[in-house]
């Protein structure tokens, strides 16, 4: 995996336009996916992302909660509406540079 990958033919190009879906990934890449992507997004002046997360057992949506809660670039979070993926997505407002 990687944002900005070299030319590798095993790299996933991720594109970095403010919707990250996870169903691309193996649940443990997430901890170290989650907060590079957001960083990228910041660089690029991207500060509302919609992490997609899906709804299943929930389980991928509580450690994407828990590892937003601990990074210092998100400002807020919460569930998106119905519009937006319901309990299946999660919307996060990323602070912006001071």
């Amino acid at each position: 995996m990687a944002l900005n990958p070299p030319e590798h033919d095993d790299a996933v190009v991720l594109p970095i336009d403010g919707v990250l879906d996870l169903h691309l990934f193996n649940p443990r890449e997430i901890k170290d996916l989650i907060p590079d992507y957001l960083a990228e997004c910041v660089a690029r002046g991207i500060f509302s992302v919609r992490i997609i997360h899906g709804k299943g057992s929930g389980t991928l949506r509580e450690s994407t909660h828990a590892l937003l809660r601990r990074l210092p670039q998100v400002s807020s979070f919460r569930l998106a509406g119905d519009d937006g993926g319901g309990w299946g997505a999660t919307l996060v407002e990323l602070r912006r540079a001071s």
